[in-house]
């Protein structure tokens, strides 16, 4: 075990003692494979050099790091934990390499974004539109989902950043936020249905009709619930629950249902400039929104060149907005 004083020794102290990146490489590569044969060909060493490398590793680590068996070996806790911190240090010099790549060749790179479906319409899509045009050799990935969903992708490392909210999923001393404010909800129907009509729809005259939302439990669907409620009104009779966006607009396209969608989804699919404007929003809970969002990292993840102009455009589409005006 690590005692105190070996904690105190410096956060290079390992390096110092002797630790090699083959001796990282080896492990990684054992705890893919679960044999140190098969790890020692994946660094072309023979196993004889690769089970010295473990046992000069687990003295410099002060502790058993694998448990052999008849299939092969078993990693320990111990060996686990360093396996992890391994993968950690060789992902960063990958990073690092890409970097350099990146700075050498100019704007080029993948970018891995994660949005909430308003602020992927309104913030992420003029982003990529303008970036096309200025950094074509930059590669755009873009995860439309849930907070709770984007929030496990980052603290997985498989998103550089995403526009959402924190979640439960994800330690809050993990990340860096800039908050952007909140979602702002529509309620939807297909054009020319009997509200759409009607020169003045009360919200209690939408409450008749079947309503599309989120299946129980998610947040716009709590929002909306939680909203018509605090004012003395009933939640709808029929309600169909669905996560999928399109089918919630199939749905409203073809039957006199009603949909709470965010804004910038309604804007979208009810203007010329999206899907030729084959729904309406109704003149109703104009104040309905959901909880404030914002753009999140982590602070332990260097963002690479490309993600940081992409970030910075996203920045500044942020600064665009209209400010939000208290009711």
């Amino acid at each position: 075990m690590m005692s105190d004083g070996d904690r105190a020794g410096g956060r290079d102290d390992l390096v110092r003692r002797g630790l090699r990146f083959s001796q990282l490489r080896l492990l990684a590569a054992l705890k893919e494979t679960g044999q140190i044969s098969a790890a020692a060909a994946q660094l072309a060493i023979t196993q004889p050099a690769a089970s010295r490398l473990l046992a000069e590793l687990e003295r410099l680590a002060g502790a058993r790091l694998y448990e052999r068996h008849a299939r092969g070996i078993t990693l320990t806790e111990a060996g686990e934990r360093l396996a992890g911190r391994a993968r950690q240090v060789l992902g960063q010099l990958d990073d690092a390499r890409a970097e350099l790549q990146d700075l050498g060749a100019g704007a080029a790179g993948e970018v891995r974004i994660g949005a909430v479906t308003g602020p992927a319409l309104e913030l992420v899509l003029p982003a990529i539109r303008e970036l096309r045009v200025t950094y074509p050799g930059i590669r755009i990935s873009v995860l439309v989902d849930t907070s709770d969903r984007l929030a496990e992708a980052l603290a997985a490392r498989s998103l550089d950043f995403y526009l959402g909210r924190l979640h439960e999923a994800i330690d809050a001393r993990r990340v860096e936020m800039r908050p952007i404010g909140p979602e702002p909800v529509a309620l939807i129907v297909r054009r020319g249905h009997p509200l759409s009509r009607q020169p003045a729809p009360r919200l209690e005259d939408c409450l008749d009709y079947d309503w599309v939302m989120q299946p129980p439990g998610g947040l716009q669907r709590r929002t909306v619930e939680t909203w018509l409620l605090q004012r003395g009104l009933p939640l709808p009779g029929r309600i169909l629950g669905t996560a999928s966006l399109l089918l919630t607009l199939a749905l409203i396209a073809e039957t006199n249902a009603i949909a709470p969608v965010a804004r910038a989804v309604a804007l979208f699919h009810g203007g010329t400039g999206g899907t030729g404007g084959n729904y309406e929003i109704l003149p109703v809970a104009e104040d309905l929104a959901v909880a404030p969002y914002s753009l999140i990292r982590l602070r332990d993840q260097p963002l690479s060149a490309a993600a940081e102009r992409v970030i910075g455009l996203i920045g500044r589409k942020i600064d665009a907005l209209p400010p939000v005006v208290a009711e």
